[in-house]
């Protein structure tokens, strides 16, 4: 075991530490949060992953916490081929086929790989194009990548913050008659849903 004092916005931790040379990505495994004065602020092993420049292994400023750090291999095991297609390899399930697309029970919808929350009902709204719909999502619950993979038709991917999986896009600027023009188009199979209670 390696141990570590590093500071994250003046808080020490204590961490256990890998480093991945195929993508030059230092992960830690936090045990426990100290202030100054030693006593403990937060216990729990939450990941926190520092990337590394490839040319000079300057650290890039960007620090994730509570992250999900599983390999593809332990995703495969975890997720049903369908989702893996969709979650992990960014597949898109056919219009019209998914479990929500049409459903409208009032809860939120987590992320069907590691159940972090992502939409509340009261962001769903029918947009009629064969994929759940929403005009907003949870602050912080989604990451947005830009995709080149359509040439000629730049989209905007949406992922979980938390686990990196793939939820669908987000369109702006479409007229639909929601409070701020946008549509999280999603993939039901990247959802799990949770009544309200």
């Amino acid at each position: 075991m390696k141990r570590f004092l590093f500071n994250l916005k003046t808080i020490t931790a204590t961490v256990h530490s890998s480093f991945n040379n195929n993508n030059n990505r230092l992960l830690f495994s936090i045990n426990k949060y100290c202030n100054n004065n030693n006593s403990i602020l937060y216990s729990n092993k939450n990941n926190i992953c520092i990337n590394f420049n490839k040319n000079n292994n300057n650290l890039n400023k960007r620090y994730y916490s509570n992250k999900m750090n599983l390999s593809e291999d332990e995703w495969r095991v975890k997720l049903s081929p369908a989702q893996f297609k969709v979650l992990r390899e960014k597949g898109t399930e056919r219009p019209d086929s998914g479990e929500y697309n049409k459903h409208y029970e009032k809860g939120v919808y987590n992320c069907a790989a590691c159940d972090a929350p992502l939409f509340k009902s009261d962001h769903k709204f029918s947009s009629g194009c064969g994929w759940p719909s929403f005009y907003d999502s949870i602050p912080g619950a989604l990451t947005l990548h830009e995709d080149p993979s359509l040439p000629g038709r730049p989209r905007t991917e949406i992922c979980c913050s938390k686990c990196g999986s793939h939820m669908g896009h987000v369109f702006k600027g479409e007229g639909f008659n929601n409070p701020i023009d946008q549509r999280h188009c999603v993939n039901s199979i990247s959802l799990k849903f949770h009544p309200e209670k």
